[in-house]
Formats: C-alpha cells, structure tokens, sequence
C-alpha cells in the first residue's frame, strides 16, 4: 500500500531527464571508445544516488507542506478579485513549490498555475493571484495541487490538499463601491472640488438675493424688487427624492458577449452603480426590466430595504429566450 501511495506521489523533474539523457548518449559514445564506459557507468551510478537523496529529503518527513486558499465569501462579476493561496513549509531545507489550484469550470484554465519558493521552515507563504469571473451565479473551487521540488531538483513531490469551496459571484459590487465614494464630498475635494450649492430651475426654493450678471431674468422677484428697489431674483436649489428608474433589456440581444462579459451584465453592472449612488444622494431608485411584452418592475424607493431588493433582482436577472412567457425573477 504505501508503495502504490509512493509511486503516486513522485514525479521527475526536467533536470532528471537531462541527465538521464546525457548518461544514455555517454553509453552509445562509450560503444565506440570504450575509455568513456567507466565514465558513463560512474555518471549512472552517482544519478541514482542523487535521485535516493533527493526522495528521502522530500519524502522524509509525512505532511511537510500545508496548503489553504483564502477567498472571500463573494466575487465581483467583470472585475479582478484577489485570492490568496497560504503555504507552510516544515522542510529545513529550501524549495522550489509549483501550485495548480482547481478553478471553477466557468473560467475554463487548464494551464493555471504558481510558483513560489520557500524558505527553510517558513510559516504562512502567501502566493496571491487574480480571477476575473464574467457569469453570475455559484462556483465551485477543488482541491489545491501542490509539486514540491528540492535544491537538487530531480524529483517532486505531489501532494493534494482538500479545500472544496463554494463562492457565489454577485454583480460588480466593487465598482459600485469605487464609484460610490464620489458621491461624497470629502472624496471630491481631493480632486479640486469644493462644496457648493447646487443651483437649479426646480420648483425648490432656496433664497431670494440681489440680482447678478448672468442670472436668469425669468427668475426676477417683482415683489421683493418693488419693496427693495433693487432687481432681486429667486434661487431654486436641486430637487431631492427624485424617482429614478433604470431600464434593462432583456431580450435575447443582450446575450451578446464583449470582453467576455454579456450585455446584460454590462447594463446590471451600470444600474447598481448608478442606483447606488442615487439613494447616497437622497433619491429615490427603483428598476424596470422587459423582454418582449413581459415587464418587471421595482418600484422606486429610497428605503435601505430598496437597495437590498434592487441588489436581488439584478442578481437574478437572466436574459429571457424567444418568448417571455415567465419572469426571470419575483418581487417579494
């Protein structure tokens, strides 16, 4: 039994098969001049010694290697979302460790892999690396592959740390978090901009001052004019708790692909961000998605429950096929 274990775990290395080779042309070398037989069958017999000790430096001890993936409960569709595969090495020795991690099928990478060198009893190596998901929906990670190789480098071994994972890809929440710190003014004012009022011709009054060059003659205060015997003009200020919809296509042309990502996810993307941003700044968001003559709607709220709900339909939202004939997901 623990040969077949053993047989399973060993790989040779490149730089076996180099010397390897090199022995066998030494041998059809030494079939024509006999002097380099000795010279063949030395370079034989000390490849096998060094291939002994290369196995019981890696096979010496039983679980020298411990291997664990640190991933956030969710990823971010369309954007680059950081792992982190965290190897501890007991070896008292450096090595050389080749880490191929079983991705999810959605990304379809069969030639994914890390390499990372480890120091003598080093704790907690961190070997990070990136996946960009471009479908919503569950993902299931596998085990962790690990090839340890020593400072000789004829052999390897390979060992298999169980870490089954389920991660749940929702929309771009880390664009929605970029851009929704632009809707606060302390993060504007480091690019120059300062607090201002915003002045609009909306039906919210604000004060009533002297009139300037350049203000709006159709805003002139006769009243308040008459009394002052100044030009004096009204100032509206920017309407708040406005209703705002965003509108997404269903249909089947927003199954169409660009930079890997669909359409549809594109447009779920830019109406979370935008919403998001829209109940910062006091508004109203709410959300109406069709395909043919089928319409969903949400309605426009600015309520924290609203932006929970907005969050789960654009989560579930599927591009509907020839005919809509049921809702891609349900108001509760």
């Amino acid at each position: 039994m623990w040969f077949k274990k053993l047989y399973a775990a060993v790989f040779f290395g490149g730089r076996f098969y180099m010397a390897l080779g090199a022995v066998i042309l030494l041998f059809i070398v030494a079939f024509f001049v006999p002097v380099l037989f000795v010279v063949a069958l030395i370079g034989f017999w000390g490849l096998m010694v060094a291939l002994v000790i290369d196995l019981l430096l890696l096979f010496g001890s039983r679980q020298p290697i411990s291997a664990e993936r640190e991933v956030a409960d969710r990823l971010s569709n369309g954007d680059d979302n950081r792992l982190t595969l965290r190897v501890t090495s007991k070896y008292r020795f450096p090595a050389m460790i080749t880490l191929i991690d079983e991705l999810p099928f959605q990304f379809q990478r069969r030639d994914f892999e890390l390499t990372a060198k480890l120091s003598p009893s080093q704790p907690g190596k961190a070997v990070e690396y990136k996946l960009r998901p471009v479908e919503r929906g569950v993902y299931e990670f596998g085990a962790i592959n690990a090839y340890v190789t020593s400072f000789i480098g004829l052999a390897k071994r390979h060992m298999i740390f169980n870490q089954q994972q389920t991660v749940k890809v929702y929309p771009s929440f880390l664009q929605m978090r970029h851009y929704e710190l632009f809707s606060f003014d302390s993060k504007l004012q480091e690019y120059g901009l300062h607090n201002r009022r915003v002045v609009g011709h909306s039906m919210e009054f604000d004060h009533i001052k002297e009139y300037a060059q350049g203000d709006d003659v159709r805003s002139i205060n006769w009243k308040a004019t008459a009394r002052r015997g100044n030009l004096m003009v009204n100032n509206f200020m920017e309407e708040r708790a406005q209703q705002i919809y965003c509108l997404i296509d269903k249909g089947r042309s927003m199954k169409m692909p660009f930079d890997g990502l669909t359409l549809l996810d594109y447009a779920i993307n830019s109406s979370l961000i935008f919403s998001k941003v829209a109940l910062n700044k006091g508004d109203k968001a709410g959300l109406v998605t069709f395909a043919e003559q089928k319409v969903d709607v949400l309605p426009a709220d600015s309520k924290k429950c609203s932006s929970i709900k907005f969050w789960k339909c654009c989560t579930h939202s599927k591009p509907s096929g020839r005919k809509a004939t049921t809702s891609a997901w349900r108001l509760r």
